[in-house]
């Protein structure tokens, strides 16, 4: 459906409208309650790879303790954040957004927080919901879009770009394409003959042609189709050893289509974060997944909004703060239940795309995550090499903004470089974050241009310098 124009987009039809009509502004946006359920199933479809790639990301990563979170108790949280919080952003936000465990923001809880750092998972989600916390003080005092004018814009294209990255080596490397090498960050797998080397393939060949068909719903495709040609080859040639080592049920029929939901994970995390890094380590920990949230969250609104044709005149969207705070109460939510940071997902536009333009949409997509929370037999059947395809082409979608930056400028464009490559090939997302805005800063005080740079960047860099100066990361 083409965008609606602004004349459209305020004009409200004669004779009105029922409640849900009026409540929701269908007919002022020029819907119609069964476009709204068709974006809202259509948004659905869209993102639901995510119910398996959030508990397969998060299950990479042992804690300290030696704790795994299990992937089925994983998919109920992660169903249960994204089914509630898309319909708070619905029913209060009042737009076709939806959210769900953000990518990248699970990567750095999994690899930086538990990995790198050495928290718990309690004490990582701890993190993740102080991180929600303050991003949503700082909508409702107005303080977010001063910071988001701090950052040069294209530090933050970098910083999705450099989570893309980073995303695509773990993807190649849960698909056992390369390993992690000896002086060099991954080497070539030494046997690339394999089964499950041929289910990677298929995977990564099929949502990569779905995708460049634009199909609907591609991501998730791709994951059904391996995991069912997983099962096949299981059952002829494996007799159940081929992914015995990976855990068990992998690539096996389930023996159950539903079960309970286990809601174990549900409020186990920790403020004890300071007892275990150092007040710089920690605040910079908290900053680094806020700065990803913040930007990702800024853009991909202003982005969703203006495809739907639902921004003003002067580019800004109606009631946005609305937007904004639930989105960043769905970041401690996630936290709260073990789901990660929940974002609001560029993925909504493929509903804004089948005419999608109010809240209602995401009431629907709301509804249809809840009734995800019955489905965990299924996703243990899912083996790893069917969602590491789609980490690789999420990695795609996330390179879409690197013809953006301007490489021509070295005082924006070195430090953009450093941000993204830095990111994937120290494993860590805050060490590109740290490096593109410590040598942004640096080179722009060379130029003599100090005043480029925004005061609270300046704070920022100060965390940095404190952060690696105690050598607390690895």
């Amino acid at each position: 459906m083409a965008k609606i124009e602004q004349d459209e987009l305020v004009r409200v039809p004669e004779g009105g409208g029922g409640g849900l009509d009026r409540y929701f502004q269908i007919s002022e946006r020029g819907s119609t309650v069964r476009i709204e359920i068709v974006a809202g199933v259509t948004t659905w479809l869209t993102m639901a790879y995510i119910l398996f790639l959030n508990p397969f990301i998060l299950g990479l990563v042992t804690d300290g303790e030696g704790t795994t979170l299990a992937f089925p108790q994983v998919l109920t949280v992660t169903a249960l954040a994204a089914g509630v919080m898309t319909l708070a952003m619905g029913i209060w936000g009042r737009y076709p957004f939806a959210i769900a465990a953000g990518l990248g923001l699970n990567g750095f809880v999994a690899f930086t927080l538990v990995g790198a750092l050495g928290l718990t998972w309690p004490q990582a989600m701890g993190v993740i919901v102080i991180e929600g916390l303050v991003i949503s003080a700082l909508v409702l005092t107005g303080v977010r879009q001063l910071i988001m004018n701090a950052i040069p814009m294209d530090l933050k294209r970098a910083i999705a770009i450099g989570i893309g990255l980073f995303l695509a080596v773990i993807g190649f490397e849960t698909g056992e394409v390369v390993i992690q090498g000896t002086g060099t960050p991954v080497t070539i797998a030494p046997d690339l003959t394999t089964l499950r080397m041929a289910i990677f393939v298929f995977g990564l060949v099929v949502t990569a042609g779905l995708v460049a068909r634009k199909i609907r719903g591609g991501l998730l495709i791709g994951i059904m189709a391996s995991t069912a040609l997983a099962i096949v080859i299981n059952e002829v040639w494996g007799h159940d050893v081929i992914w015995e080592a990976v855990g068990p049920g992998i690539a096996q029929v389930p023996s159950d289509i539903v079960a309970r939901p286990d809601f174990a994970l549900v409020g186990n995390f920790s403020f004890d974060v300071f007892s275990v890094l150092s007040l710089s380590t920690a605040l910079v920990a908290i900053l680094s997944v806020m700065l990803a949230d913040f930007f990702d969250t800024m853009g991909t609104v202003v982005g969703l909004g203006d495809e739907a044709g639902l921004l003003d005149a002067n580019g800004r969207l109606p009631g946005i703060k609305r937007v904004l705070l639930v989105d960043g109460l769905a970041a401690a939510a996630g936290g709260a239940v073990s789901s990660s940071s929940n974002t609001t997902f560029i993925e909504s536009g493929s509903g804004i795309g089948d005419g999608g333009r109010t809240g209602l949409a995401s009431v629907v997509t709301g509804a249809l995550f809840l009734l995800c929370l019955f489905i965990s037999p299924l996703a243990g059947v899912v083996p790893p090499e069917a969602t590491a395809p789609v980490l690789i082409i999420v990695g795609y979608f996330m390179m879409k903004g690197v013809g953006e930056i301007d490489w021509r400028d070295p005082g924006i464009g070195i430090p953009a470089f450093l941000t993204m490559t830095l990111m994937p090939f120290t494993y860590n997302i805050a060490h590109g974050i740290a490096a593109g805005f410590l040598s942004y800063t640096l080179i722009r005080l060379i130029q003599g241009r100090a005043r480029d740079v925004h005061w609270l960047l300046y704070a920022v860099d100060a965390l940095f310098v404190v952060y690696f100066v105690r050598g607390l990361l690895a």
